[in-house]
C-alpha cells in the first residue's frame, strides 16, 4: 500500500504491486482523468498534489488499474492527462 494520497475522498489509498509494476488505484487516477472531488471530502488541490506527490513519482511503465474504464500506464498520465499533467 502506497501512503494515504486524500483528494477524492479524504481516505483515499491504492495498492501498488511493485515487482509486477501495478497499481490499484480505485478511484483516484482514471486514464486522462481524476477522481471526483466535489464529493464530501473531496478537494481538487489535495487529489493534484496527491498525484504529482505520490503516483507520479512510481516508475513510468507502471500499470495502472483504476476504479472505472480503461488501464494506463504512470507514463502515459503524466504525458497526457489533461488535470494533472507531470
Amino acid at each position: 500500500m502506497l501512503p494515504a494520497h486524500p483528494g477524492h475522498t479524504p481516505g483515499s489509498m491504492s495498492f501498488l504491486f511493485e515487482e509486477e509494476k501495478l497499481l490499484v488505484a480505485g478511484d483516484t487516477l482514471f486514464q486522462g482523468s481524476i477522481g471526483r472531488t466535489d464529493l464530501w471530502g473531496g478537494d481538487f488541490n489535495t487529489i493534484e498534489t496527491s498525484i504529482r506527490e505520490v503516483l507520479y513519482q512510481l516508475d513510468e511503465a507502471t500499470t495502472v488499474i483504476t476504479g472505472h474504464g480503461a488501464s494506463t500506464t504512470i507514463g502515459r498520465e503524466i504525458r497526457t492527462n489533461a488535470f494533472v499533467r507531470g
